[in-house]
């Protein structure tokens, strides 16, 4: 190979190592728009509420009273769904750099990759829950109810800080670990379309009577792509728990044990391992129970689990800091 390759493949891998970092920056710096405010230009905007509005569209239109055919038009929405997002993608950043140069491609690529990560918004929210719980005013914790997804009507200040710590474990699968993976092997591209498949689960992936066909294809294709982030992110919580601290041996032990008694396959693994980390119960009532309490679930356990997250976030980025290199020194994915 003549120097003049190597120093255009070693260009290449230093500038996607720089993309990660930058929209990593760029995500702690200006975050994500508040679903509190979903009247927003910039919420409206943002590529998981369009890939969102987009399944919810199309779903009426794929459903079919045939149990066959519903499951073929399920994947025949998975796929449309990830399309329409990719291909404008990976088209468009090849003409972007084709045409614009590399450093216009650069600042393309750094805000789609940041889009597709999702950190100070989960911090912002979760040390907003952690002190209006702390001070007991539940109702100005409960603003915070989209962070669990959970309705907190009736949820008690432990029960919401256990629903913002479940939260918070099983989105480091969905918003740190499983996009910044997928950026490592296949470019923005790819954590475009991991954001589509996710954000497909998280709108038609249910058992219900209403999702279980047209939804089954999204739910499997999830769970498939999620299989190694959750194990990894789960040894990646007792490590981070060994560093700054906390109880490690414990995280390994409850992640080993309680992992699987989730209804997901995946987010069981974080979960139980944050709550063997915290020595805390995790307890989403009447469907599970997560960990031992060992110690007092206060709010400050969920700032103790926001540490551990940055750590996990901070060490998953070192190790695919490699992979990058090996990658782009044999391809260059948009």
């Amino acid at each position: 190979m003549c120097p003049d390759s190597r120093v255009i493949e070693i260009l290449y891998a230093t500038v996607a190592v720089l993309i990660l970092i930058l929209a990593i920056l760029a995500d702690l710096l200006f975050g994500d728009p508040s679903p509190n405010s979903p009247w927003k230009f910039t919420y409206k905007l943002h590529p998981t509420v369009l890939m969102g509005e987009l399944t919810a569209a199309l779903e009426p239109r794929f459903k079919s009273s045939r149990p066959r055919i519903a499951k073929l038009k399920g994947v025949a929405l998975a796929l449309f769904v990830v399309s329409a997002f990719v291909l404008p993608v990976y088209f468009g950043l090849w003409a972007i750099y084709s045409l614009l140069g590399l450093l216009v491609y650069v600042l393309f690529a750094i805000i789609l990759l940041k889009l597709t990560i999702c950190i100070k918004l989960e911090t912002d929210w979760a040390k907003a829950a952690a002190k209006a719980i702390e001070s007991g005013n539940l109702v100005e914790a409960r603003k915070y109810s989209h962070f669990s997804r959970r309705d907190s009507t009736d949820l008690s200040g432990v029960q919401m800080s256990s629903a913002v710590v479940e939260s918070m474990a099983e989105n480091l699968i969905d918003f740190k670990v499983s996009p910044i993976l997928s950026y490592a092997l296949f470019g923005v591209t790819g954590a475009i379309a991991f954001r589509a498949i996710n954000t497909l689960d998280g709108m038609v992936g249910f058992k219900d009577i209403n999702h279980l066909l047209i939804g089954w294809f999204s739910a499997n294709l999830d769970t498939v792509v999620n299989y190694v982030p959750a194990r990894l992110t789960a040894i990646f919580i007792v490590l981070a728990s060994a560093l700054v601290g906390e109880d490690y041996k414990n995280a390994w032990a409850i992640a080993m044990r309680d992992n699987g008694k989730t209804p997901s396959r995946n987010h069981g693994w974080p979960m139980a391992a944050m709550a063997g980390a915290l020595r805390v119960q995790l307890d989403k009532p009447d469907n599970y129970i997560l960990g031992e309490p060992l110690d007092s679930f206060s709010p400050d356990k969920i700032l103790l689990a926001i540490r551990i997250r940055n750590v996990v976030i901070f060490l998953f980025v070192l190790i695919c800091i490699p992979i990058i290199l090996v990658t782009r020194f044999f391809f260059f994915p948009f």
